[in-house]
Formats: C-alpha cells, structure tokens, sequence
C-alpha cells in the first residue's frame, strides 16, 4: 500500500481542504521511469516552491503512448512507490491522458512545475493555472541525464 497514492476523486478534497488551510499548493507531473538524481534534483526544487508538492505519474498505457511500446521499463505501481519514498513528494495520482490537463483542471493548482527544457507557451495547463492567479516556475535539469540517456547507455554496454 502507498500511502501517498490517491484517486483524483480522492485527492481533490484533501487538496480544497489544504487550501482553506492556506497551503501553496504545487503541482507537476511526469513518467519518472528509471528514478534518476536529475529527477530528484527536479523534485527537490519544485517542493521549495510551495507547501504541498502532489505529482501526476503517467500510467503505464500513457507513458507507452508517449514514449513507445518499449516504455516504460517500471511499471506504475513500482514508479508510485518509489515516488512515495521520497520526502519531498506530498500526493500522487495517477492519471491515464497523454496530458495533465483533467488533472490540472481538477485541482487548480497554485503552481505549476515543469523542467526549463519546456517553452512555458507549451506546458499544459499553464495558461488556466495563470488565469487564476496562480505562477508557472520552469526548473532548471541536471544536464546529460535522462531516462532515455540510462537507457541508451545500458543497451550500449557489452555483457559477458
């Protein structure tokens, strides 16, 4: 059992519930396929920018639409454990769109995190976070890893 692992029917009444409290409530979401130190970095920093850090995991079946039949490697239940191991990470839910967007729209986030590789025109769900009063905060990578650079670099090396 994760602890930290809600429905978004479950979610958003703890979320409404932390707001009355008065707590920033920040969001992100990703795969977080293969947990590497650049996406804990990432984590780290986006926690700094509220009180409440909730993630929205891509499934399996959206994580496979995005990055190809081939992904992802961990399963979304082994990639939400992992998550929930990390003190920075408040909530996650786990969403089936290819996007955030219904998640976004659900919780009214009062920011929204992405990595400083996005255009801030190109993250969903910035302009409706913004709308409302809310900030868009782009984090800055640890540069030269990736998912896909550890995948890369495994199939690359000979075993005997």
């Amino acid at each position: 059992m994760i602890m930290k692992l809600y429905l978004i029917d479950d979610l958003i009444p703890i979320i409404q519930k932390l707001k009355q409290q008065r707590k920033t409530v920040v969001f992100t979401n990703g795969c977080f396929d293969i947990l590497h130190a650049g996406h804990v970095q990432y984590l780290q920093e986006a926690k700094k920018q509220g009180d409440i850090l909730v993630i929205g995991l891509n499934s399996d079946s959206s994580v496979s639409t995005i990055k190809g039949p081939k992904r992802p490697i961990v399963n979304e239940q082994h990639r939400a454990f992992v998550l929930a191991g990390l003190s920075c990470v408040d909530y996650i839910t786990i969403f089936d769109e290819s996007d955030p967007l219904n998640v976004i729209r659900q919780l009214m986030p009062h920011i929204l995190v992405k990595g400083s590789d996005w255009a801030e025109c190109d993250i969903v769900g910035a302009d409706i976070v913004k709308a409302r009063g809310g900030q868009v905060v782009r984090i800055h990578l640890v540069p030269d890893i990736s998912t896909t650079e550890i995948i890369r670099r495994i199939l690359q090396r000979e075993y005997s």
